[in-house]
C-alpha cells in the first residue's frame, strides 16, 4: 500500500479551519529573483484557488539570497499548501516553531517573505488598503529620509540643499574618510578598482572619529536648522570609540546618529545614553523582536531602526511598534534598496498606522525597478503616500523580472567584507 506523500499532508492543522467551512486555501508559494536595482531581490508569490488572488511579500537578503530561497522553498511552502491563508498569527507561529532552533535572520526574512504575502492577499480579499487592517490611518504621509554623501562638509551641505529643494525635510549625510574605507560613500583616497573590487581598502576608526565630527558640524553650520540631518556610523566603532564620537558631535544638531555600536555591544547604550544627549537609533542588524527589549527597557534608544522582512514580517513588526509607542521610542524603519518596493510598501503601511512612527529610510529605485514592480512608491515632497487599493499596491512582472538576473553569491555581497588598518576583520 501507498504511503501518502508526507509534502502533501497538512500537519498540525489548525481544529477550527474545517469548522468554519473556509472555501480559500493556499495553492502555491512561489519564489523569484531579480536585480532590477543591481542587488538580489527573492520575492515571494503566495497562490490560492481563486482565480486572480494572490499575495507578494519580500524576503530579500543580499548576503545569504540562496539560503533564504531554500528555506522558502524547501520547508515553509511545502507546510502551507492547502491551508486557510486567513490565521496569519497562527501560520506565523507555527511556521517559526517549525524549526525548533528559532530566530536567525535566514528564518527572519523567509518568514518574513510569507507574512507580509499573507497580509497582503488578506487585504485585497478584504477590498481594503493594507493600513486599514492595523486600525487605519493616523496621519497623511510617512516624512522619509534621503542620503547624501561627500568629500568635505561644502559639498555635503550643497548636496543637503538640493535634497531640501526636493522637499525632503530630513537627510542623512555621510562623509569620506581620506585613505580609508567608509560606509555610505566612496572609499576615500586614490584606492584603485581593484583594490574596491577584492575589498582590500581598510577602515580607520580613528580617523573616522577625528575627520568625520569635523564634517558633520561644518555641514550644520552651513546649512542652518531648517533640515533634520542624520548619520549612520554603521556598528563600526567599539564603545570606547562611540562615546568619544557622540562627544564630538554633540554641535552637530544630529536628528539621530545610527548603528554608533554593533549589536553585539549592544548592552553599552545605556551608558551612552545616559552621558550624551544626541538621539540614537538602533536595530536593522535585528532579526528577532526580543532583541529590542532590553533597549526598549530604559529606553536605551530613541529610535527603532526595523527591518520589516528580517524581523519576519509585518506580524511581530506590528507587536513591536506597540510597545515602542508605549515606551515613547519612534520607528525608522530600515528601506535601503536591497528592500525591494514590496516591503517598502508594506512597511509604509505599519508607518501610516502607527503613532510610534517616527521616520522612514526611502531608497531611490532605478527606472528597471518601476518596470519589475509596478506601483514602486516614490518619495513626494519628503513623504511617502500609501496606495488606497486593495493590499498594499505594489504588484510584480513576472516576465520582467526575467530580464534582470541576480548576481553570482560574493559579487554583490562582497561589501560586507571588511579589515582594519591592522588587518584584524572589522564589522562591516
Amino acid at each position: 500500500m501507498a504511503q501518502p506523500d508526507a509534502r502533501s499532508e497538512i500537519l498540525a492543522p489548525a481544529p477550527w479551519v474545517e469548522e468554519r467551512g473556509a472555501k480559500i486555501r493556499i495553492t502555491a508559494v512561489r519564489t523569484f529573483l531579480t536585480a532590477p536595482h543591481g542587488c538580489p531581490h527573492l520575492v515571494v508569490r503566495v497562490e490560492t484557488n481563486e482565480p486572480g488572488l494572490y499575495g507578494l511579500g519580500c524576503a530579500s537578503d543580499p548576503q545569504r539570497t540562496l539560503a533564504v530561497r531554500s528555506v522558502l522553498d524547501d520547508y515553509l511552502a511545502p507546510m502551507l499548501t492547502g491551508r486557510d491563508p486567513d490565521d496569519i498569527d497562527d501560520l506565523h507561529r507555527l511556521l517559526l516553531n517549525s524549526a525548533y532552533w528559532r530566530g536567525g535572520s535566514l528564518t527572519g526574512n523567509a518568514l518574513g517573505g510569507i507574512d507580509v504575502a499573507l497580509w497582503d492577499l488578506k487585504a485585497k480579499r478584504l477590498g481594503a488598503p493594507l493600513y486599514s487592517l492595523f486600525g487605519g490611518r493616523v496621519r497623511a504621509f510617512a516624512e522619509a529620509y534621503t542620503h547624501v554623501d561627500g568629500a568635505d562638509a561644502a559639498e555635503i551641505a550643497d548636496l543637503v540643499t538640493a535634497a531640501r529643494e526636493r522637499g525632503y525635510r530630513h537627510v542623512r549625510i555621510q562623509a569620506a574618510v581620506p585613505g580609508s574605507d567608509t560606509y555610505g560613500t566612496k572609499a576615500g583616497g586614490a584606492a584603485d578598482p581593484r583594490a574596491l573590487r577584492t575589498r582590500s581598502v581598510p577602515w580607520d576608526s580613528a580617523a573616522y572619529v577625528r575627520f568625520v565630527p569635523g564634517v558633520l558640524t561644518g555641514v550644520r553650520e552651513r546649512v542652518g536648522d531648517g533640515v533634520e540631518l542624520l548619520h549612520d556610523v554603521h556598528e563600526r566603532l567599539d564603545p570606547r570609540q562611540a562615546r568619544d564620537f557622540l562627544r564630538r558631535v554633540e554641535d552637530a544638531g544630529l536628528y539621530f546618529v545610527e548603528d554608533l555600536l554593533a549589536p553585539e555591544d549592544a548592552s553599552h547604550f545605556a551608558g551612552l545614553r545616559a552621558t550624551s544627549s544626541v538621539p540614537l537609533a538602533m536595530g536593522e542588524l535585528f532579526s528577532d523582536v526580543g532583541q529590542f527589549l532590553p533597549l526598549l527597557e530604559g529606553p536605551a534608544i530613541d529610535f527603532a531602526r526595523i527591518r520589516v522582512p528580517t524581523l519576519g514580517g509585518l506580524t511581530p513588526a506590528r507587536k513591536l511598534a506597540a510597545y515602542c509607542e508605549l515606551r515613547g521610542v519612534r520607528l525608522a524603519p530600515h528601506g535601503p534598496a536591497d528592500v525591494s518596493p514590496v516591503a517598502q510598501a508594506a512597511t509604509l503601511a505599519l508607518d501610516i498606522s502607527s503613532h510610534a512612527f517616527g521616520v522612514q529610510e526611502a531608497a531611490v529605485f532605478k527606472p528597471p525597478v518601476h518596470e519589475v514592480f509596478p506601483g514602486t512608491i516614490t518619495a513626494r515632497d519628503g513623504g511617502l503616500v500609501p496606495y488606497e487599493t486593495p493590499g498594499h499596491g505594489v504588484d510584480f512582472d513576472e516576465a520582467a523580472a526575467r530580464r534582470y538576473p541576480v548576481p553570482e553569491p560574493l559579487v554583490h555581497d562582497r561589501w560586507a567584507l571588511l579589515r582594519n588598518t591592522d588587518g584584524s576583520v572589522q564589522r562591516p
